[in-house]
C-alpha cells in the first residue's frame, strides 16, 4: 500500500515575510506527524512573536501602496493567482493528502472550489461602492458613504481544509485592499507555503501575504499587534474565546467561523435514497467527519426511522477508508492521535450512555494499524441531550435521532449551542420554508442543496461564530465604512 510522502521540493516549509523566506524561526520546532503512517515526515519551523511583528510591519508596509492599486490590476493579479492554483492542482491535493490525509478525490474539489472563490472575490475588486445618503439637502449636507480597507488584517487558520479556508478569506481581503498576515496551523502548514509561493508568481508584491506557521504563542502574537485592525479565525469555539478576549482587549473586529452540530431532519416524504445517501457521505465519509458544516445529527420521522437507520448503517460500512491516494478512497484518517483518542473515548461513553451502536466504532488495525484510520461509526436511539448529540465531535460519528412531529424534530435539532447549518429533506415545499425559518443556524440546505456556495454568505449563530464568507458579505467584512458630508 502507498502512503503520501514528501518530495524533495516540498520537504522544507519556510516562513514567508515581506517577501523574504526563512527556514527557521524563534518559536522552535513541530514534528509533522503522517496521519495515514504514525511517523515524523518534516520538521516545521514555528514562529514566535519576533517573527510575527516582523511580518506584521511587513503587511503594514504593503498596504497602502497595494490599497492605492487600481482596483482593475487588483482584479487581474487575483485572477492570475486563481489560474495558478488550478495549475497546480495535482500539487496542492498531494499536499492536502500529506497536511491532514484528504483523500485526492476530494482534494479535486478543494481546489475548484478555492479556484471558484478567487476569481470570484477577483471580480469584485472593481465593484466596491458607496452610497448616497442624502442628496437633497434635507439636513444642509450632501452626504455619501466610502467602503475602505482596514490594512493588515491577521488569517488564522484551522487544519481541517487549509487551502479552502485561505480561500475563504485571502481573495475577499485583497480585492479589497487590505494586506495579511497568515497563520496556518502547525498541524498542516504545507498547502500555506505553495500558496504563498504562487501569490508571488501571480504578482502580488512583497508584503501583501505572509505566511507564519507556529502555535497558540504566535496566533496571540498576531491577534494583540496593534497594527493588526481586524482578525478572521477558522477553528474551535475554544480558541475563539482566547481570541475575543484578545480582541476585546485591543478593542478590533473580528470574524470567527467555528464548530457546529449541524441537524439533518429526514421528514417521512422524503426521498430515502438521497437522504441517506448525503446524509453518510456527509457525516461520515467525507473529510472523516472532520468538518464544522457536517450534518452529525439525523433527525428522522418516526414512521421511517427503522428503515433509515437500516440503510445508513448499511452505507457506512460501504464508505471506502485508507489511503489517500488512491482515487478509490472516500474517507482518510483523522489528524493526529490526539484526536484519535478523543474520538473514540466519545464512541466508548456514547455506548455506556445507551445509544444503540449500528456500525463501524473500532480503529481500523491491518495495513492501516499505524495510521490514524477510524471506521465511519454510527449510533441509533440516541438521546438528544447526551455528550454525543450536544457536543461537535469532528470525527466520522454519526447520531440517529427520532421524532414524531414537526415542533419535536425543531425542537431536538435547535436545542444545542451551535447554530452553523441545518439541513431538511422533504418534498413539501412549505414545510422545507417553514422550517427553514424556525432553525437556529447560519444556514439551512434543502434536499441536497451545496454548501459553501460562493455566492451566498456562511457563517453561524451562537459558539458557532459570527460574521460572514461567501458573497458580497465576505467581501464586506474587510471594508470600513466611511460617512462624508458636504455642507
Amino acid at each position: 500500500m502507498t502512503h503520501p510522502t514528501l518530495d524533495t521540493e516540498h520537504r522544507q516549509v519556510t516562513l514567508r515575510i515581506g517577501g523574504e523566506k526563512r527556514t527557521s524561526a524563534s518559536g522552535g520546532w513541530f514534528a509533522h506527524i503522517n496521519p495515514c503512517t504514525g511517523t515524523t515526515d518534516a520538521e516545521i519551523p514555528l514562529a514566535g512573536p519576533e517573527e510575527v511583528d516582523e511580518a506584521v510591519q511587513a503587511a503594514h508596509r504593503a498596504f497602502e501602496s497595494w490599497r492605492s492599486t487600481s482596483p482593475a490590476e487588483r482584479r487581474g493579479i487575483l485572477m492570475r493567482f486563481a489560474d495558478l492554483i488550478d495549475e497546480h492542482g495535482e500539487d496542492f491535493k498531494q499536499l492536502a493528502a500529506l497536511d491532514n490525509g484528504t483523500p485526492i478525490g476530494l482534494g479535486d474539489g478543494f481546489v475548484g472550489m478555492s479556484v471558484e472563490w478567487t476569481r470570484y472575490y477577483a471580480g469584485w475588486a472593481d465593484k466596491i461602492n458607496g452610497d448616497v445618503t442624502s442628496s437633497l439637502r434635507t439636513h444642509g449636507d450632501f452626504s455619501y458613504t466610502l467602503k475602505q480597507p482596514y490594512g493588515v488584517i491577521g488569517v488564522i487558520i484551522t487544519w481541517n481544509g487549509p487551502l479552502f479556508s485561505l480561500a475563504m478569506k485571502v481573495p475577499a481581503a485583497l480585492a479589497a485592499g487590505n494586506t495579511v498576515v497568515i497563520k496556518p496551523s502547525e498541524l498542516t502548514p504545507f498547502s500555506a507555503d505553495l500558496y504563498a509561493q504562487l501569490a508571488t508568481e501571480a504578482g502580488i508584491p512583497d508584503g501583501v501575504i505572509n505566511v507564519v506557521p507556529g502555535s497558540a504563542e504566535a496566533g496571540a502574537a498576531l491577534v494583540a499587534h496593534p497594527l493588526v485592525k481586524k482578525v478572521t479565525f477558522t477553528g474551535g469555539p475554544a480558541t475563539a474565546r482566547k481570541i475575543l478576549a484578545l480582541c476585546a482587549e485591543h478593542i478590533k473586529p473580528a470574524v470567527m467561523e467555528l464548530g457546529g452540530k449541524s441537524a439533518n431532519i429526514v421528514f417521512a416524504d422524503a426521498d430515502l435514497d438521497l437522504a441517506c445517501g448525503l446524509g453518510t457521505i456527509m457525516s461520515v465519509g467525507v473529510m472523516s467527519g472532520q468538518g464544522c458544516a457536517m450534518p452529525t445529527r439525523m433527525i428522522v420521522a418516526r414512521e421511517v426511522y427503522d428503515e433509515v437507520v437500516s440503510r445508513v448503517a448499511d452505507l457506512a460500512k460501504m464508505v471506502k477508508v485508507g489511503d489517500p491516494l488512491q482515487a478509490d478512497t472516500l474517507s482518510g484518517p483523522v489528524v493526529n492521535y490526539a484526536a484519535l483518542q478523543r474520538i473514540t473515548g466519545i464512541i466508548e461513553r456514547a455506548q455506556r450512555d445507551g445509544a444503540r451502536l449500528v456500525a463501524g466504532g473500532k480503529r481500523l488495525g491491518g495495513e492501516l494499524a499505524n495510521g490514524y484510520f477510524l471506521e465511519p461509526t454510527v449510533f441509533a436511539d440516541v438521546d438528544p441531550l447526551c455528550e454525543l448529540a450536544q457536543q461537535e465531535v469532528f470525527g466520522p460519528v454519526l447520531s440517529i435521532i427520532p421524532f414524531d412531529t414537526e415542533q419535536e424534530a425543531v425542537a431536538i435539532a435547535n436545542n444545542t449551542e451551535y447554530g452553523l447549518s441545518g439541513y431538511i429533506f422533504t418534498n413539501d415545499l412549505k414545510r422545507a420554508h417553514r422550517v427553514s425559518e424556525a432553525l437556529n443556524t447560519g444556514e439551512v440546505l434543502i434536499n441536497g442543496a451545496a454548501n459553501l456556495a460562493v455566492n451566498r454568505p456562511f457563517g453561524g449563530i451562537g459558539i458557532s461564530g459570527m460574521g460572514k464568507e461567501g458573497g458580497r458579505e465576505g467581501l464586506d467584512e474587510f471594508l470600513r465604512i466611511k460617512g462624508v458630508a458636504i455642507a
